[in-house]
């Protein structure tokens, strides 16, 4: 009893021969009670908006493959948008109903076949199994079984390991749980941090991380055996060197940077790529002035080279190169509620947020300058011709999307 829709299909699962008048009056009545809450911005770095919403987005997913964003709401959906028309007019997204629920947070597993969202009212996580049909649209059905309830205190993020071999949960309290795929819990983690305000799985799927009331990152490693089989949860190392609560932290694209802000009012870029095992301690790299957010939470993403730091706090967001840790765009007042998520996608020339009905697309031109800085640094060296075509190309094709946007620095 799969739910079936294909991309641009208005189907809601009403019989067909309803009277056309009634559904000219449902549509009057709608507009009149939507119109005051849409929400107008522009900017010369706005790619686009994904608008099919009827509530307000609290989570996105970019897939591993690049080919899709998932987003939920409180409209009792999860919507999956192609990412290849996301510089077209028109966007289209395939919709899969929440039975009697709602969908706070969603994300896709690696192989793209399902996705996983946590549900607002059961308190738990729904599997939805993502059957590709012969018209190119999906067919989404919901695993008969939900996971138990394990949880004491709201959940703030979920996740599926690249490597497909776990998902992880974490509540507001100090609770991170490692699951197998089937919903059997394999480890409890306690954070120690009086309270988790985020938790995320690295993409290379080797270390869960946490932050919380503390000033620093914890990190751990999840082990698993040379047959796949789980075997442990340790300790693996920690970010040291905020002096308030950690809002938020993340991970570059290769695992060996990560980010992290602070009510300290600062940000600061790691590197992570330590061995650990060795005592060596991951270093950090820069710290930046981030005002906000000494007195509101923030949320950051980091571009997926580590080149870029998205920070939002309220209904602003503005990036920053890591390079120097300067800011070079700001983007006020992007949505007409708090900002409830930040990505890149996985080129890393666009950057999508939610937090009102729609998903807002930029353009990431911090992210162009840096390539055109790395090529000009990188073709002074250059010593044989091939490589100085190659840089000399990329270099090219970095200032012609600045020039497009009219972002390119004299």
């Amino acid at each position: 009893g799969g739910l079936s829709f294909s991309f641009g299909q208005k189907a809601n699962g009403l019989p067909l021969d309803k009277s056309l008048r009634s559904k000219k009056q449902k549509q009057h009545q709608r507009i009149r009670k939507e119109k005051p809450q849409q929400h107008n911005f522009s900017h010369r770095l706005l790619a686009g908006a994904l608008k099919s919403h009827s509530g307000n987005i609290s989570c996105m997913d970019f897939s591993s493959n690049g080919k899709y964003l998932a987003t939920c709401a409180d409209d009792r959906t999860v919507r999956i948008w192609s990412t290849k028309d996301f510089l077209q007019r028109e966007h289209r997204s395939m919709r899969a109903n929440v039975e009697l629920d709602h969908a706070t947070l969603v994300r896709f597993s690696p192989d793209c076949r399902a996705f996983i969202v946590w549900l607002a009212n059961g308190d738990t996580l729904r599997v939805f199994k993502m059957t590709k049909r012969e018209d190119g649209g999906y067919t989404f059905t919901a695993n008969p079984e939900d996971f138990p309830k394990k949880h004491k205190a709201p959940v703030i993020n979920i996740g599926i390991a690249d490597t497909g071999k776990f998902i992880m949960t974490a509540s507001s309290d100090t609770t991170i749980l490692i699951w197998n795929l089937k919903g059997h819990v394999l480890s409890t983690i306690n954070t120690n941090q009086m309270n988790n305000t985020h938790a995320a799985i690295s993409p290379c799927s080797r270390f869960v991380a946490s932050c919380g009331f503390t000033p620093d990152v914890k990190v751990w490693e999840v082990c698993f055996g040379k047959k796949s089989d789980f075997q442990e949860v340790v300790r693996a190392f920690e970010l040291k060197g905020h002096s308030a609560a950690v809002h938020f932290f993340a991970f570059s694209n290769d695992s060996r940077r990560m980010a992290s802000v602070s009510k300290d009012g600062t940000w600061k870029l790691w590197d992570t790529d330590v061995e650990y095992k060795k005592q060596q301690d991951p270093y950090l790299l820069r710290t930046g002035c981030f005002e906000a957010a000494s007195t509101t939470p923030c949320r950051l993403a980091l571009s997926p080279d580590a080149q870029v730091l998205a920070l939002a706090s309220g209904s602003s967001i503005h990036l920053y190169n890591t390079r120097r840790g300067e800011k070079e765009e700001s983007f006020e007042q992007v949505h007409g509620e708090c900002i409830t998520d930040l990505s890149f996608d996985i080129t890393g020339r666009l950057l999508a947020s939610c937090g009102d009905r729609a998903v807002r697309l930029f353009h990431n031109t911090p992210g162009h300058r840096a390539v055109v800085e790395e090529m000009q640094g990188l073709l002074k060296r250059a010593s044989n011709e091939s490589t100085r075509q190659r840089l000399q190309q990329q270099l090219t094709q970095a200032q012609e999307a600045l020039r497009s946007l009219g972002a390119l620095k004299k």
